[in-house]
C-alpha cells in the first residue's frame, strides 16, 4: 500500500500530504476549489508555512504528489482515504461537520471496495462513528456491500514548525476497531514507526478526544500565567521570573507558561469552546475549560485597558502595531489578539498604522470595515514614524532587535507598549519611553 486520498487541501491536508510524500507515499490531494488546485498544481502554494513551499515543488516533480478536484476518482483509485476538511465553530462554539458528513457521502457514492477513512480533521467525539453511519446508509441506499474502516487520526501541527511536527511528533495517535485498520495505518507512518516514534493505538472516542483534551490543556496553562501578570503588575513581581521558576519544575514544564496578550491561531479558541459544548452536551462540566475562554478574551480587553490608563485621551492618537498575525512564522490572523486589540483602539478614537511580515493579505479583509482608519507600512520602521505610541502584539524575530533609537527619534510621542516582553524596562526607561509591558 502506497497511495494515499487526501480529501481537503486546507492547512492540514496539504501539510500532511506533502510530508506524507516526502515519505515516498502516492499522495492525491483534493480539494472543490479548482482555482487553489490549478495553482498548487503550478507549485504555488496559498499559505505560509515555512519550507513549504519547496517540499510541495520537490514531490510534484517527483510525481508523488499531485492535485485534483475530481473526487470521484481519488476514491476509486485509492484504499486509504484522510478527511481533512475545516470544522469551523458554530454560533454556540461547536465544530460544525456539515464538510464532514458531506466528503462522506461522496465516499460512499464512489466506494468501490474496502477502503480506510481516516477523521483528520479535528473533530467532536462520536464523529466516527457518525461517519460510520452515513457512509453505511448510503451504501445501503446503492445497494453495494462494500468493507470498510473508520480511523481516528488527530494532527498535532503547529504553524510555523507543522512540517517539522509531522515528520518528528511526540506521538501518533491510532483510534481504529479493527487489526487491519491498525496494520494499515503503521504501513501509512512507516517511517515514523521504524524510527520509533511512540504509536498509541486506542478507541475512535479516546482518540477523537486526545486532541481536544491536549489543546485544553495548553490554552489553560497560558491562561494561567497570563491571569497572574494583573496580580504581578499589582504586587510589584515579575511574571518572567515566576514562569521561569514554575517551568524548572519537571511536574510542570516552561512551555507555554510565556505571558502576553492572549492566545489566537485556528486551533486554541475554537477546540476549548468545542470541548466546552461537547461535555455539555453529555451533561458533563469543563468549568476550567470554561474559565480558560473567558480569561483569554479578558486579557486581550486587558491589554487595551493599559493603553488606555497609560495614554488616557487616545482620541486622533496614532498607535503602530507589530506583529498582526496570532504568532511568528505564519500568516494566519484566526482569533489573533490583534483582531479585537486593533477594533478596540479605533473604537477609542486611534489612527492605526501596522506592519507584519506576512499578514497584509488577511488583514486587508478582516479589517476592511475600517480600512479608512488603518494604513499598512511596509516596514516596522515606516510604521512607527510619526506615531504617539507603538506596541508588538507578534514577537517575530525581526521586532527582537528593533533600532530603537531610531525609533525614538522618529516618533511624535514616546509611548512603547511590549505586549510579548522582549525588551528590559529599565534600559527602555533609560532610552526615554513610556514603556509598558506585561506582568513586570
Amino acid at each position: 500500500m502506497n497511495k494515499i486520498a487526501i480529501i481537503g487541501s486546507g492547512y492540514v491536508g496539504l501539510v500532511s500530504g506533502t510530508c506524507l510524500a516526502d515519505f515516498g507515499m502516492e499522495v492525491t490531494c483534493v480539494d472543490n476549489n479548482k482555482e487553489k488546485i490549478d495553482k498548487l498544481n503550478n507549485g504555488q502554494v496559498p499559505i505560509y508555512e515555512p519550507g513549504l513551499d519547496g517540499l510541495v515543488e520537490k514531490n510534484i516533480y517527483y510525481k508523488r504528489l499531485k492535485f485534483t478536484s475530481n473526487i470521484k476518482k481519488a476514491v476509486e483509485e485509492n484504499e486509504v482515504i484522510f478527511i481533512a476538511v475545516g470544522t469551523p465553530p458554530s454560533e454556540d462554539g461547536s465544530a460544525d461537520l456539515h464538510y464532514v458528513s458531506e466528503v462522506a457521502k461522496d465516499i460512499a457514492e464512489y466506494m468501490n471496495g474496502y477502503k480506510i477513512i481516516v477523521d483528520k480533521s479535528t473533530v467532536p467525539v462520536g464523529t466516527g462513528q457518525k461517519v460510520k453511519k452515513i457512509i453505511k446508509t448510503e451504501l445501503d441506499k446503492r445497494g453495494e456491500k462494500h468493507s470498510f474502516d473508520v480511523v481516528s487520526n488527530p494532527e498535532f501541527l503547529r504553524e510555523g514548525a507543522a512540517i517539522r511536527d509531522f515528520t518528528h511528533p511526540d506521538r501518533v495517535v491510532i483510534g481504529a476497531e479493527s487489526e487491519k485498520a491498525i496494520n494499515v495505518m503503521k504501513e501509512v507512518y512507516r517511517v515514523l514507526y521504524i524510527n520509533e516514534t511512540p504509536f498509541l493505538v486506542t478507541s475512535i472516542e479516546t482518540a477523537e478526544l486526545i486532541k481536544y483534551a491536549s489543546n485544553a490543556f495548553l490554552a489553560t496553562k497560558i491562561s494561567f500565567i497570563n491571569e497572574l501578570t494583573g496580580l504581578c503588575e499589582k504586587v510589584g513581581a515579575n511574571i518572567q521570573h515566576i514562569s521561569k521558576a514554575m517551568g524548572m519544575d519537571k511536574r510542570i514544564g516552561p512551555k507555554f507558561l510565556h505571558s502576553g496578550p492572549g492566545y489566537g491561531g485556528s486551533c486554541f479558541p475554537k477546540d476549548t469552546r468545542a470541548l466546552v459544548r461537547i461535555a455539555e452536551d453529555y451533561g458533563c462540566d469543563c468549568s476550567i475549560v470554561r474559565s480558560t475562554v473567558e480569561a483569554n478574551k479578558k486579557q486581550k480587553l486587558r491589554m487595551v485597558g493599559k493603553v488606555i490608563n497609560s495614554m488616557k485621551d487616545l482620541k486622533n492618537k496614532t498607535i503602530a502595531i507589530l506583529g498582526l498575525s496570532f504568532k511568528p512564522e505564519t500568516d494566519d490572523m484566526r482569533e489573533s489578539p490583534s483582531l479585537l486589540i486593533v477594533r478596540e483602539l479605533v473604537k477609542n478614537g486611534v489612527n492605526i498604522k501596522v506592519y507584519d511580515p506576512q499578514a497584509y493579505k488577511e488583514a486587508k479583509w478582516r479589517f476592511k470595515d475600517i480600512e479608512d482608519r488603518i494604513e499598512y507600512c511596509d516596514s516596522e520602521y515606516s510604521a512607527v514614524e510619526n506615531s504617539d505610541g507603538f506596541m508588538i502584539l507578534t514577537e517575530w524575530n525581526q521586532f527582537r532587535n528593533l533600532d530603537l533609537i531610531k525609533i525614538k527619534n522618529s516618533m511624535k510621542g514616546k509611548y512603547f507598549f511590549d505586549f510579548r516582553n522582549i525588551y528590559d524596562p529599565k534600559k527602555m526607561k533609560e532610552l526615554g519611553f513610556e514603556y509598558v509591558s506585561v506582568g513586570r
